[in-house]
């Protein structure tokens, strides 16, 4: 398995803006059908905040329609979340990997990075 490096995490106030990045040890994160973002918060199960497809198309949940953008830099072998307009229910741990429509096992999660969010 190629194994994701998430980055990007922090503190941060209601309101405010992070930018996570999502790259690999070894080996291209854009080989397989879609790659995207998943968190984990406090007491519930991880879930798909946001992915894109091979042909570039973007998907979102409907918590994060309007405030997040997922997108990617091949050239770079990077998948990044631009999250604006951050909410204490935004705090989670967040992950990169195949959304689960798409999943392959291609790519072994990494530890996420934190965000939190909080005045």
């Amino acid at each position: 398995q190629v194994q994701l490096v998430e980055s990007g995490g922090g503190l941060v106030q209601p309101g405010g803006s992070l930018r996570l990045s999502c790259t690999a040890s070894t080996g291209s994160i854009f080989s397989t059908a879609a790659m995207g973002w998943y968190r984990e918060g406090p007491g519930k199960e991880r879930e798909v905040v946001a992915f894109v497809t091979h042909d570039g198309s973007t998907n979102y949940a409907n918590t994060a329609k309007g405030r997040f953008t997922v997108s990617r830099d091949i050239t770079k072998n990077t998948l990044y979340l631009q999250m604006n307009s951050l909410k204490s229910e935004d705090a989670a741990v967040y992950y990169c990997n195949e959304p689960e429509n798409y999943f392959s096992g291609t790519y072994g999660w990494g530890q996420g990075t934190q965000v939190t969010v909080s005045s």
